[in-house]
């Protein structure tokens, strides 16, 4: 049984400090430190007092590259009219969890290990696929409120032309980097203008083009994720980076 100390039983056990910043506690004959019974009783929440944790994460670029990567090479398939099919909704399950949401949290990794601008790219391209994918999906009732075909598609066209911008000014921020990074960003912008002149135009061959060019970006995409990868310890292949001028520090 557990025994009470009594008033008169707490005066044989005293409570003192020691050390240059009394960092000790003196509890009766039992010497510990202050921060260590600090940490017993409330752990991280006595701010100043115990050291926050040190996280560490891996890369997250490539699961965001290769992400986008593959939800780029399906939609861009069917844009192509590979094989001849023309119905995409088998890409709006991609669109909404793989190409949106695990983009959108490698885009939020690349954030918190301070990477501005993977975490604007990645995060940006997840809200793009995600919102790609509600066009799509009859609940959202977004294609169903256009009574004007023309109209829909107009609109479609101006969706993909704020993109288009968006990619030409990531592509001005990948100059110093690699052929393979800043060429990626290049020809997806040229894909999603190609992409936009065929919704305004309604032209199914700009359409067909940006596919075409789509599936190259895709496959570059794949790329890049693959050399951020593969090392030495665990590939027999490795890729050299060819770094653009003022690239490499």
């Amino acid at each position: 049984m557990e025994k009470q100390l009594s008033p008169t039983d707490s005066e044989h056990h005293p409570v003192t400090v020691s050390g240059l910043n009394n960092e000790y506690i003196h509890i009766g004959q039992t010497k510990v430190r202050k921060d260590e019974l600090l940490s017993a009783f409330g752990g991280s929440l006595y701010t100043g007092v115990t050291a926050p944790p040190t996280h560490k994460f891996a890369n997250p670029g490539p699961l965001g590259l290769s992400a986008f990567a593959l939800t780029t090479f399906v939609l861009s398939m069917f844009n192509a009219r590979a094989m001849g099919i023309t119905n995409n909704k088998v890409v709006v399950g991609l669109a909404f969890f793989y190409g949106g949401f695990i983009q959108l949290l490698a885009g939020m990794w690349e954030i918190a290990i301070e990477n501005t601008f993977g975490g604007t790219a990645l995060s940006s391209y997840g809200g793009f696929w995600m919102a790609w994918a509600a066009i799509q999906t009859p609940a959202f009732g977004i294609a169903s409120s256009y009574d004007d075909k023309v109209e829909f598609y107009n609109a479609l066209g101006f969706f993909l032309l704020g993109w288009s911008i968006f990619t030409a000014m990531l592509t001005l921020c990948t100059l110093k980097s690699t052929l393979a990074f800043s060429g990626m960003f290049a020809l997806l912008t040229v894909t999603f203008i190609l992409l936009t002149i065929g919704d305004f135009t309604r032209n199914t061959n700009f359409t067909r083009a940006g596919g075409i060019l789509g599936v190259i970006v895709a496959f570059m995409a794949w790329y890049n994720a693959f050399a951020g990868i593969a090392t030495p310890q665990n590939s027999y292949i490795t890729i050299k980076p060819i770094y653009l001028p003022g690239g490499k520090a």
